[in-house]
């Protein structure tokens, strides 16, 4: 394969730098734009892992000369940029010094049967990306975020997914349509009613709903649930942050299945309620 183009660029009006900076710091503009940013060397190498090519490859001017001999082959067309720029761009404290522009992916088909982790309105990109990371590492290999939810593809849950987005089939703005679809018993967690999870017989595979910081699960989706869920706080907290309660929830489903062995058997099975 053939080296890419490379462009360098100096001026802060530049239309590509321009484009650029809007999909960085705009939570939406991937949408519009049809492209994600990756920010910083490890996202950057968790794509190129899943075999994800970006369409453009961006380096800082200073770090262009020791990038060339590890990405100078992984992208179609390369952008380097004058030092301000790139710091202009980055939506971080500390700027990274390359990114990644990728084609945003076509709508996931919904995988009935697959287990599944579903956001009601969560609204914090931290938590979001935290609660992805949870799900890839623990074998809930699909997200559904209902509409209301923060943007999946956001550079900032991007950011915090650590490279999780590129593990799981991921279903934004989703309704009661898919939730049915998913054929599969749905867990909620409860502060104050339900089993507590450490005495509780979870099936498999499932879908556990976490909820909107504040207002936490709808009274809807709880009524539709198989089973409510307490985590047990001896320390006497009211409540745990949702992606702290979603890492501890989807740990014990994922140590109960492989406990029952290859093939999940033994594990047991709730009714699905619609």
């Amino acid at each position: 394969m053939s080296a890419a183009p490379v462009s360098t660029i100096h001026a802060r009006d530049n239309a590509f730098v321009k484009e650029l900076r809007r999909l960085a710091q705009d939570s939406t503009a991937y949408r519009r734009q049809g492209r994600l940013w990756l920010e910083g060397e490890h996202l950057c190498r968790a794509a190129l892992a899943r075999q994800l090519r970006p369409s453009i490859a961006v380096f800082a001017e200073s770090f262009w000369p020791q990038a060339q001999a590890e990405y100078a082959q992984d992208a179609s067309k390369i952008m380097v940029l004058a030092e301000p720029l790139f710091a202009g761009i980055s939506a971080l404290e500390s700027p990274a010094r390359m990114g990644f522009i990728l084609d945003l992916p076509a709508p996931a088909s919904l995988q009935p049967g697959a287990a599944t982790v579903v956001l009601d309105r969560v609204q914090d990109a931290g938590n979001m990306g935290s609660i992805l990371r949870s799900a890839a590492a623990f074998g809930f290999r699909q997200v559904l975020a209902l509409k209301g939810s923060a943007a999946l593809w956001s550079p900032k849950v991007l950011r915090a997914g650590m490279g999780a987005h590129f593990a799981l089939n991921l279903i934004e703005a989703a309704g009661p349509a898919e939730l049915q679809a998913l054929q599969l018993p749905m867990l909620v967690t409860s502060p104050h009613a339900g089993e507590y999870l450490h005495r509780a017989t979870l099936p498999w595979p499932c879908a556990w709903i976490m909820g909107h910081e504040g207002q936490g699960v709808t009274p809807a989706l709880t009524a539709k649930a198989a089973l409510r869920i307490r985590i047990a706080q001896p320390g006497g907290q009211e409540s745990l942050n949702v992606a702290a309660a979603a890492a501890i929830c989807l740990h014990a489903s994922s140590a109960l299945a492989a406990g029952a062995g290859e093939g999940m058997e033994g594990v047991s099975e709730l009714p699905v309620r619609r």
